[in-house]
């Protein structure tokens, strides 16, 4: 019985034990952002999640919901980003992510290319793995 009341806790989120790692959790959102998926993005945010990009700072999930998530919907249905290095650091509750991008496609008739980073910091609430900070920034080729 304690068992399946574990196993039912942990998939609680709708991810199994093995989903739920920081790096699904990333992924999760990641890819929820094109689809303009707004239940991933409410699953893998934490409420008080902060996103730093391009300067501006939305202090919330639902402030990045309300305001920049769907022009960031918008850029990552015409762009395709490949991760050149991702690395991970996990110390108890909190994980930690670190990636370099590039991104090339077309919005609006005109060439995006360019570099990016993100840091992503992650911490484990009620048994899940949420997102509390994410930091873009990016630069067009030399």
């Amino acid at each position: 019985m304690k068992a399946l009341a574990l196993m039912l806790s942990l998939t609680m989120s709708g991810h199994a034990l093995a989903d739920n790692t920081p790096s699904q959790t990333l992924e999760d959102f990641l890819a929820a952002i094109p689809k303009e998926d707004r239940a991933t993005v409410v699953r893998t945010l934490d409420a008080k999640a902060q996103i730093y990009e391009s300067g501006y700072v939305e202090q919330s999930r639902d402030e990045y919901l309300s305001h920049h998530f769907a022009a960031d919907a918008e850029f990552a249905r015409a762009a395709t980003s490949k991760v050149l290095r991702r690395n991970t650091t996990q110390s108890g509750d909190t994980a930690v992510i670190w990636s370099e991008t590039v991104t090339e496609g077309s919005l609006k008739g005109k060439p995006i290319k360019h570099f990016g980073t993100e840091t992503v910091v992650l911490k484990q609430i009620d048994g899940a793995w949420r997102i509390i900070h994410v930091h873009w920034s990016s630069r067009k080729p030399s």
